[in-house]
């Protein structure tokens, strides 16, 4: 029966040229650009490489301070995690690193820029970076305050011209370090583990980031399993409520909780409720979706009215089978595998599509380190999308041909 339908599918499809053209343009345009869309969230927020225990990883990467006329926001202080953070109920590891920043190196009279982040021996140890040389810096390097550091690939090739760079010395920052490990590059959309050099953070030139409350510094907690993440995040939050703040007559409550990637963006974006961020994530994402059915709904009621178009025109040959007794749910299956035929190859077109976008955009750099592709996750969502796509198109009007009166149809009327 199914074979029967795709291959009567096929030649109504084929039948007006026009329409089914208008209708793939439609239904794959509309999914390249989810797809598209998909990928460069799966790029920066899901699992990857460098972050394989997301799924258990909480970060504080902003920190807010508010009191009744004053606003301050900007990444944690040293001093916060050092003292609040340290033993966390459900905490298995805890690492504290600095922001990226700016540094230049100048070689043979050319400033070569590459992006520096301070870190602890934990960091590495929590993220699973891939050496191609080397390795990372540990407790004893940390501790000592030895000027070593890692570096990716893309330093290598500016600053040692693609050469072996283990053992060798580079200035960063003013400061002169041994290379002892060298890395893949890691795209600047995952910015925890994104950087051009690491190096240990008590290399930095003065300790006074070592009080400070706010500014210059992150956290990245490893929880011992997903069920302890709760427990990090509510302990912590207490924890705030104990905190001096710099100062008090201007700031009363701190606003930093330990939290997923995708909550600490939404808790970033504008008229979020910066100072209640529980529910933000769930805003978030329930934005993105209404976004996402109100883009697809537009080519969605123009795929309707063609489809409505394409039953009327179809009304003789459905009154002849629903005056020999063909049952309206034989009809609906029929037209359903119609339209899900024309999605999936609308769908199949818009995936095709989107894997030359994504490496169009690869290709130009946008973002340093970048490179989009469509992996299951990706193909998943974009199945979702194909599925949904499918649905709003196909229910309505194969239900106006379930309505049909068959001596109406048989006259050519959509009564």
């Amino acid at each position: 029966m199914v074979r029967h339908y795709l291959v009567l599918a096929v030649k109504v499809l084929l039948r007006r040229k026009f329409f089914t053209f208008i209708s793939l343009f439609g239904i794959s345009f509309t999914l390249l650009v989810l797809t598209v869309v998909a990928a460069f969230f799966d790029h920066a927020f899901g699992p990857g490489q460098e972050e394989p225990r997301q799924a258990r990883t909480l970060y504080v990467e902003r920190t807010l301070m508010y009191g009744p006329h004053s606003t301050s926001g900007s990444s944690g202080g040293f001093r916060l995690f050092d003292r609040y953070a340290r033993d966390l109920p459900g905490l298995e590891r805890l690492s504290l690193h600095e922001n990226t920043h700016t540094v230049h190196t100048y070689l043979d009279g050319k400033k070569i820029s590459s992006a520096l982040k301070r870190t602890d021996d934990e960091y590495w140890r929590i993220l699973e970076f891939r050496f191609v040389e080397g390795t990372s810096f540990g407790t004893a390097d940390v501790a000592e305050a030895r000027f070593v550091a890692v570096i990716n690939m893309a330093t290598r090739d500016r600053i040692f011209g693609g050469r072996p760079a283990l053992g060798q010395t580079l200035e960063a920052d003013g400061q002169r370090f041994r290379v002892i490990g060298v890395v893949e590059n890691v795209s600047s959309l995952r910015t925890v583990p994104y950087a051009d050099i690491w190096v240990p953070y008590t290399t930095a030139k003065t300790d006074a980031f070592k009080r400070e409350i706010t500014g210059g510094c992150d956290a990245m907690a490893l929880a011992k399993d997903k069920a302890s993440m709760a427990a990090i995040h509510e302990e912590f939050n207490s924890r705030l409520l104990r905190v001096e703040l710099p100062d008090p007559k201007d700031y009363q409550a701190l606003v930093a909780p330990f939290e997923t990637r995708l909550a600490s963006f939404a808790r970033d974006m504008p008229l979020a409720d910066r100072k209640d961020p529980e529910s933000q994530v769930w805003r978030f994402v329930g934005l993105l979706t209404l976004l996402g059915l109100l883009f697809v709904l537009v080519p969605a009621v123009n795929l309707v009215n063609i489809n409505i178009s394409r039953i009327m025109e179809r009304a003789s040959e459905i009154g002849v089978r629903k005056a020999f007794g063909a049952p309206a749910r034989t009809l609906v299956g029929q037209f359903l595998v119609e339209n899900i035929l024309l999605t999936v190859i609308g769908g199949a077109v818009g995936f095709v599509l989107s894997i030359f976008v994504l490496q169009a955009i690869t290709d130009s750099g946008l973002f340093t380190y970048a490179r989009f592709t469509i992996n299951l996750r990706v193909f998943g969502w974009g199945m979702a999308f194909a599925v949904l796509f499918g649905l709003i198109s196909g229910v309505y009007p194969a239900w106006r041909m379930s309505r049909l009166n068959p001596v109406q149809a048989l006259k050519g009327g959509s009564r």
